[in-house]
């Protein structure tokens, strides 16, 4: 038994010593033999042919998952958190809607601190505030509150950073931890991980952000904005590049990207890859290595390649001559050639992961832009190239609306954020996503006037097919000729039939007076007209009802407020789409009438009239000037006799700031001449002239104007429709004093409008519409409107 146990023992010792001696170095490695732990580096095999490996990475770069510099999710998460911790955030649970019931939406700017100046950047963006129909002084008006700290730049290492930003919140007395609160921000995070912190507690504050990660983002809460330069205009903006209603011609180029390329860090992967593409024909892509201070010490071989090819092109060139523009991630996820894409109508091809793409909440994407993947990047030339000619048609015209309704200016990126934020207050009449997404957009489509699209004056005409809008943007994907189902779309019926006539009264008088009583008889004989409406602009109480005349149409006195806008005030009386609006001593006739009307059926959203005006650009002055000469040229149709849609009383009185509706009524015709600029601004088209019959030659008798609190209105218009404009003559006495006074308030009227908007909204036209036959050599029984002719 013992000799058993002796030669067993023995047996397992020579086991040992021949598994130490054959396989010793591999168990050294197990962390209980060798006394570490598991975890232990790993050094890489002993290659033999090295020397023939030297073209791909160290073995010793290797060993590491990635670029050190980029946050571990986990890193991710947690800067997340510090910044969002209110990251459950709903409207319904961290906004207060009850102080938006009692005065509406209004917004509250904190007064600015003359010790903490501002960037260039975020003075527009209170300025724009400040200055809009949603401003309040008061705080207890206030719904929603905007810091005057700047907020836009949270890069520690910037020169625009503010420090101390926790401490000095938390001393407002307004603040409430952030409820009721919106923060705007450009730059959030710092070298080398650029993560979303702010380096601030935002509470239960809306955080207007650009480069927003999807993950950080709460949706119905946030709002996410594009990234804009310091030069990016106040208001007005330049153009887009593509005329309205007209084709480009076949560009140069399919695809193009001229940028920088990080060597290293969070954004270097995407950039670093785009050389792989690039095949010098109709796909251009160029990368310059040569920006930051040490940039030589991580230049790589293609360095001093790239940087020559990236000389031979100009950036402007190439954005005018391509037909898609890539448009990469940078250190952060938005970078500026996004809002330069889409003012050049260079359809953007995002690649940019995980952001959340600015207003996506209204704007659809998928019809502007192709969001792709930065980890199919080989794949975008080939995807491109199978748009159909026509859908990149339809995309570039996108560019253009977009670009022009809610990116060309601070204030329409400022005004857009917080129409977003009101639509949220009573989602039941809030903006459709079609409203958004179509011209004239959803600044200009209010929703308090209405929801369906059938009462805005700019949808009549948009029958015909459109495919559904998607429930997420367009990804890449392989190359196919889809079959779509497109439902026959009607935005509603047609204008209605009748018309409402609108009279303003400015002469007290015991009974109506002459001109009044014909005016009245012409409109009411017309087979469209549904009612008459005088609004009486005197001090003096109307005529009695027994004094009017006797007419086949209701007709109804409302007592105005003797300003010159009232008549642009949303009457609840005006029960029809068409206004004709009138002054009391306006000669029209039954027949003028009925052809105007006509003709403003098949275009309700223009202004339709009689009286022009038109503006010129005085190159000698430096400013806008303003006539009254009969020319071809023609931007203005006075609304003395002039049908348009009564949705531009609502857009007059709630659009427009209060300032501008003070200037109307301080200086003389102004009104005229805000209501056309403002038509102009939202259709982009000119008035139009219509037909008028000249056989009266009197003009109308001088009057004496109502007197309010000290301010003289003026008098009625010097012309009735049928006799000619003209410049206000170098007459003697009082007449010709006060007609060149007029003018000059003309004058000053456009300038003041014209520097308000950013640019000049008025488009002239040389057209004229007559009647069919109009003065043919032809019977008279022919004719529809004879009476047009007649000596």
């Amino acid at each position: 038994m013992q000799a058993r146990k002796k030669y067993i023992f023995l047996t397992f010792l020579a086991s040992w010593l021949l598994l130490f001696s054959l396989g010793g170095d591999q168990l050294r490695r197990f962390a209980f033999f060798s006394g570490r732990k598991a975890e232990a580096e790993r050094s890489w095999p002993r290659w033999t042919d090295r020397s023939l490996l030297q073209a791909f990475a160290d073995p010793e770069d290797l060993q590491s998952d990635g670029d050190p510099s980029l946050p571990s999710p986990r890193e991710r998460r947690a800067a997340r958190l510090s910044v969002y911790k209110s990251s459950g955030c709903r409207m319904e649970t961290c906004f207060d809607f009850s102080r938006c019931h009692k005065h509406g939406f209004k917004v509250f700017t904190y007064p600015r601190d003359r010790e903490q100046p501002l960037s260039e950047s975020y003075s527009k963006i209170l300025t724009s505030i400040e200055r809009s129909r949603y401003y309040t002084a008061d705080p207890e008006e206030a719904c929603l509150f905007v810091l005057s700290i700047d907020t836009l730049d949270r890069d520690h290492l910037s020169g625009q950073y503010v420090r101390d930003v926790d401490e000095k919140i938390r001393s407002f007395p307004l603040w409430n931890g952030g409820r009721n609160h919106l923060i705007f921000n450009l730059y959030s995070g710092t070298w080398p991980n650029y993560t979303e912190d702010l380096g601030f507690n935002i509470g239960q504050a809306i955080l207007a952000k650009a480069s927003f990660y999807t993950q950080s983002f709460r949706p119905g809460f946030d709002i996410s904005i594009p990234l804009f330069s310091k030069d990016h205009p106040q208001r007005g903006g330049e153009k887009g590049w593509l005329r309205r209603h007209s084709i480009p011609p076949r560009k140069k180029y399919l695809l193009v990207f001229k940028g920088k390329r990080y060597l290293t860090g969070i954004g270097s992967a995407t950039r670093n890859a785009l050389h792989h593409i690039h095949n010098g024909k109709d796909i251009i892509s160029l990368t310059t290595c040569k920006h930051g201070k040490d940039w030589e010490k991580h230049k790589d071989t293609r360095c001093d390649k790239d940087n020559v090819d990236y000389e031979k092109f100009d950036y402007q060139e190439l954005l005018h001559n391509s037909t898609f523009c890539i448009v990469p991630r940078g250190r952060r996820l938005g970078s500026f050639r996004f809002l330069e894409a889409l003012q050049a109508a260079c359809i953007p091809v995002l690649l940019s992961d995980g952001w959340e793409l600015p207003f996506a909440e209204a704007i659809d994407w998928g019809k502007a832009a192709v969001v792709g993947n930065e980890r199919l990047l080989l794949q975008v030339p080939s995807i491109v190239r199978c748009i159909h000619p026509e859908r990149v048609l339809v995309f570039q015209q996108q560019t253009q609306f977009l670009w022009d309704a809610y990116f060309s200016s601070v204030d329409k990126i400022v005004h857009t954020t917080l129409e977003i934020i009101k639509d949220r207050l009573r989602p039941y009449r809030s903006r459709s996503r079609f409203l958004w997404n179509t011209l004239p957009g959803g600044l200009l489509a209010l929703p308090d006037f209405s929801t369906h699209l059938g009462d805005f004056p700019f949808y009549y005409l948009q029958h015909g097919r459109a495919p559904p809008a998607p429930s997420e943007h367009d990804k890449l994907s392989p190359c196919h000729t889809p079959i779509l189902s497109f439902p026959l779309f009607s935005s509603g019926s047609s204008p209605s039939e009748k018309f409402t006539a609108f009279i303003r009264v400015v002469s007290p008088a015991a009974s109506p007076s002459q001109p009044i009583l014909r005016l009245i008889q012409a409109v009411s004989g017309s087979q469209y007209c549904a009612q008459i409406l005088v609004l009486w602009s005197c001090k003096e109480p109307p005529p009695p009802s027994g004094r009017w005349p006797q007419t086949t149409v209701p007709l109804t006195i409302i007592q105005g407020k003797r300003k010159l806008s009232d008549r642009f005030l949303p009457y609840a009386a005006i029960g029809t789409d068409a206004v004709l609006s009138l002054d009391e001593h306006s000669s029209i006739s039954t027949s003028e009438v009925d052809f105007a009307f006509t003709v403003w059926r098949s275009f309700p959203e223009r202004i339709v009239g009689f009286l022009t005006h038109s503006h010129f650009w005085d190159a000698e002055q430096g400013h806008w000037g303003y006539t009254s000469k009969w020319t071809n040229e023609l931007s203005i149709v006075l609304t003395a006799a002039a049908f348009y849609h009564r949705y531009y009383h609502s857009l007059f009185t709630e659009f427009l700031p209060a300032g501008l509706r003070q200037l109307a009524d301080s200086l003389a015709a102004c009104e005229d001449i805000l209501m056309n600029v403002l038509v102009a601004a939202v259709t982009k088209l000119p008035p139009i002239k219509v037909t008028q019959h000249k056989q009266h030659k009197d003009t109308a008798p001088q009057q004496v104007g109502c007197k309010d609190e000290g301010v003289e209105t003026p008098p009625a218009r010097e012309q009735s429709l049928s006799s000619p404009c003209s410049p206000p003559a170098e007459g003697k006495g009082r007449s010709g004093v006060g007609s060149r006074r007029r003018f000059s308030q003309q004058q000053e009227c456009l300038t003041q409008l014209a520097d308000w908007f950013g640019y000049m909204p008025l488009v002239s036209s040389q057209l004229r519409l007559d009647p069919v036959l109009f003065k043919d050599q032809v019977s008279v029984l022919r004719k529809k409107y004879p009476r047009l002719e007649r000596p």
